[in-house]
């Protein structure tokens, strides 16, 4: 059974909109030519989200989304993508955006390295964020 799920690990928060977000993912999903399996978004603070990046990924810093990829079929997308809502509060301010848009920016970043998009290196990078756009410029 396919599902997109939202929970919170050691903070308060509640994403808004949760059917219309799970729809603009999944349609996003699609127009990948992939199927939707099982994906977990989790909402956590800033110091969870580093001891699971130290933990697991061996990285000592602070980051906004660390992504698990559960998948066990080709084009599949399934997995555990825990998010920073700490840092995507503050990157809201430093890129002068508001929460909302960067809270999707994210989630959708989450979907595409799922999908198989990196963003290690310049090009990726820029592949990957013209990509968020893309999807970004969906939502209803």
């Amino acid at each position: 059974m396919s599902s997109i799920r939202f929970f919170e690990e050691d903070i308060t928060f509640q994403i808004p909109h949760p059917r219309k977000t799970s729809t603009w993912i999944k349609s996003a999903i699609a127009k990948e030519k992939r199927m939707l399996g099982e994906l977990n978004f989790i909402f956590c603070s800033d110091n969870h989200l580093r001891q699971i990046n130290i933990q697991y990924l061996n990285h000592h810093t602070f980051t906004d989304i660390v992504t698990f990829d559960t998948s066990e079929e080709k084009g599949l997308i399934s997995g555990d993508i825990f998010i920073s809502i700490d840092r995507v509060q503050e990157n809201a301010q430093k890129f002068k955006t508001t929460f909302d848009h960067e809270l999707h920016r994210v989630l959708i970043h989450g979907v595409l390295h799922l999908v198989g998009y990196s963003d290690k290196g310049t090009d990726k990078k820029a592949a990957m964020r013209k990509k968020e756009d893309a999807y970004l410029s969906l939502r209803k």
